[in-house]
């Protein structure tokens, strides 16, 4: 069976806060967020539309889908997928849910990420953009 990955249509920026910092409502109401905190640092990864006033900004990124659900007994998905991306050069932001993985790659290295795939067997297919 080919994995298939799916890219997101949208731009995503992360956004880097002090671990003490509440987060606007805006975030919350997002068609897709993570956020990610430990003692060090909150992290946030939300649509590029969403201004955030953080410590730190990423701008530009594009996301792959690892369709699933992704059982957890499956392993090794993201190490091969991110292993591809690694041997072509191309710097990733990998977040995992319960069901799937998620691989954040910056927009102008997104052709290049899809030739790597594509090249190693992977299926990619484009999610269209949502119209209101």
């Amino acid at each position: 069976m080919r994995m298939t990955l799916a890219v997101h249509p949208q731009l995503y920026s992360i956004h880097s806060f002090s671990p003490e910092t509440p987060l606007p409502a805006a975030v919350f109401c997002q068609p897709m967020f993570f956020i990610g905190k430990t003692r060090e640092e909150l992290s946030v990864v939300v649509p590029a539309e969403l201004e955030l006033d953080s410590l730190e900004t990423e701008t530009d990124w594009r996301c792959f889908e690892i369709l699933g659900p992704l059982g957890f007994s499956m392993t090794g998905i993201l190490s091969r997928v991110s292993g591809t991306l690694a041997d072509a050069s191309i710097s990733i932001f990998a977040i995992s849910t319960f069901d799937t993985d998620y691989i954040l790659v910056k927009r102008d290295k997104l052709k290049q990420a899809i030739g790597a795939l594509k090249r190693s067997g992977y299926q990619i297919i484009e999610y269209p953009a949502q119209t209101e």
